[in-house]
């Protein structure tokens, strides 16, 4: 059978700002909800989470703007030192320790890197 004479293309333009802008605001709930620390809920605690949800946001929609242009190894190790560090920012959160933080930032950017650099290698053009 023949292909149509007018192939469909992919449109991700929505998913450019939808995917960014939802990671960022669940990173910017549970960040709120995190500082929280079990009091009642405050305006500081709300603002805390939107700004830490709009650095996020703009973090990753930056990095989504410029993948085109990395190749897959800076690519795969952008993604993950943007996992690591926020994971590590959550987690240093909860009250725990600097180094402990630090230690699962750096278990979450390797497993996300390692993970982000499988696919991008599977699925290279």
């Amino acid at each position: 059978m023949a292909a149509p004479a007018t192939m469909a293309t992919r449109h991700r333009g929505s998913l450019t700002w939808a995917i960014p802008l939802a990671l960022g605001t669940l990173f910017g709930f549970y960040a709120g909800f995190l500082r929280r620390t079990g009091e009642a809920l405050n305006w500081w605690d709300v603002l805390y989470g939107v700004v830490a949800g709009i650095v996020f946001t703009a973090v990753a929609y930056g990095l989504g703007r410029i993948q085109g242009a990395l190749i897959r190894e800076v690519r795969a190790t952008a993604y993950g030192a943007l996992c690591g560090m926020a994971v590590g920012f959550l987690h240093s959160l909860t009250g725990a320790s600097v180094l402990q933080s630090v230690w699962m930032g750096l278990i979450f950017a390797l497993v996300t890197g390692v993970a982000s650099f499988y696919a991008f290698y599977v699925h290279e053009d």
